[in-house]
């Protein structure tokens, strides 16, 4: 009878040890990964309207500017140099959609979940916070940097109408650009956690992000002559600025603040964000009913 009951035992724990809970090291890479590919999947799956349709707007916006500097006969000062509008403008916009497109991921993936009741999927597996933070930022910043890839292709072919795009310095590009994507997908998910319907969203597109993209320096430069003390000065504590100012130093060599001063100040912002994300994700923030 007692060898019946540790043969018994012996089973249990057998099976136990077989379908029991599964452990993670420190990370669980699978989740992450599987949760990555979801927010990346997502976004692949109408990609002519989230990669392609971007592409309409830039060309749009450049088309106009290219008409009404050309009717001016002028171009941009910078440094003592003549920029014609098809060498300043596209960095700009190209900016322009990496931060856009990487803000709407994030934010747009939380809202929906929590509209749609399906958040629990996300909240169920064992993700920690710092997993949940890493997942969602990196999906947004693959979004952006996507769009950013594909519409600097279409601009430069565009730009050959005028002065073409160059590559002057590949450092800055490559820098800015990638830490764009994190700052507007960190500010997308900290949005999209705030944010309890569609409207509310759409409140931090129009009144914040918008207005940070267009007084950032993306149409003008900081040494325009009629730009206002007031824009000026708003435009210098405004974080897109480094990002597009520093971003368009790749391509024009010139710029209207240091690069290096620029690199430091957008990672600072980029950890801060990203922390905060990371303690709004672990304190459960509007995500936990």
């Amino acid at each position: 009878m007692a060898a019946n009951s540790e043969t018994i035992v012996d089973a249990h724990t057998v099976k136990s040890s077989a379908f029991g809970e599964r452990r993670f090291g420190h990370v669980n890479w699978l989740g992450l990964w599987t949760l990555y590919k979801k927010e990346v999947h997502r976004f692949i799956k109408v990609a002519f309207q989230t990669v392609f349709a971007p592409i309409i707007s830039t060309l749009l916006f450049l088309l106009v500017f290219m008409g009404a500097w050309g009717a001016r006969g002028t171009g941009i000062e910078m440094e003592g140099v003549t920029l014609a509008v098809t060498q300043f403008l596209p960095p700009g916009l190209i900016m322009m959609a990496i931060l856009s497109n990487a803000f709407q991921n994030s934010s747009s993936s939380l809202i929906i979940a929590k509209v749609q009741g399906s958040l629990v999927d996300v909240l169920m597996p064992p993700l920690s916070a710092a997993e949940l933070t890493v997942a969602f930022v990196a999906g947004a910043a693959t979004r952006g940097l996507l769009v950013g890839f594909v519409t600097a292709l279409t601009v430069f072919g565009f730009s050959l109408l005028g002065e073409p795009m160059e590559v002057v310095h590949l450092w800055p590009i490559l820098y800015f650009s990638v830490q764009a994507a994190i700052f507007l997908g960190a500010l997308g998910a900290i949005g999209g956690m705030w944010a309890e319907k569609f409207d509310q969203l759409a409140l931090i597109q129009n009144f914040v992000i918008t207005p940070l993209t267009f007084l950032s320096g993306t149409f003008y430069s900081m040494r325009s002559p009629w730009l206002p003390d007031w824009l000026l000065a708003f435009s210098h504590v405004n974080p897109v600025f480094y990002l597009i100012d520093g971003f368009r130093y790749g391509f024009i060599g010139v710029s209207d603040a240091s690069p290096v001063i620029g690199a430091i100040v957008v990672m600072v912002l980029n950890i801060a964000t990203c922390v905060l994300t990371f303690l709004l994700f672990k304190a459960g923030y509007k995500l936990k009913s």
